[in-house]
């Protein structure tokens, strides 16, 4: 796996992954109205790439394709995390983090943040996350339910304890 930055030429496969990973999300997680609302057909090409162009996610590569991207923003916002369904549980996610951890710590970043849907919540859990709240928000009409979850590190780049606040 090659982990490089966003380039121009890559928007359309971006825009496609993100589209089949959220249609690819178990019903039992998110029903196929969710889904919809969440990651709309068709996908609007035009918006995606001005989203990446401004966002500039890192990006994983296997065999040459698109296996996943994930976005940091500069004040520790991490805005999208998505793997290809036909590469997920291969560490695609895991080895984008760590590449965003980086820039992170690079950048003297000392929060990072998340709104992790359903499917990402453990995944965040994993890596020291902490849930702050649960959310429900609204996407065309449709109620999605995400967690807003957090990770403080400190100014020598260890993981600071934080106290685990439960969602209700």
């Amino acid at each position: 796996m090659e982990i490089q930055t966003y380039s121009a030429d890559k928007a359309k496969e971006i825009a496609d992954l993100f589209h089949q990973s959220v249609h690819a999300i178990s019903p039992l997680l998110y029903s196929s109205e969710q889904k919809e609302a969440w990651a709309p057909t068709p996908v609007d090409y035009e918006r995606w790439s001005e989203r990446l162009n401004a966002k500039k996610p890192f990006i994983a590569l296997i065999e040459g394709r698109i296996a996943g991207f994930i976005e940091l923003d500069d004040d520790g916002h991490i805005d999208c995390t998505y793997t290809h369904p036909d590469f997920q549980r291969r560490g695609v996610a895991s080895g984008l983090y760590e590449r965003l951890l980086n820039e992170a710590r690079a950048k003297n970043i000392m929060r990072l943040h998340v709104e992790a849907s359903l499917v990402a919540k453990s995944f965040f859990e994993h890596r020291g996350f902490t849930t702050v709240k649960k959310n429900e928000v609204q996407r065309n009409g449709v109620t999605l339910v995400n967690f807003s979850m957090e990770k403080y590190l400190s100014p020598n780049n260890q993981m600071q304890p934080t106290a685990n606040v439960s969602a209700d």
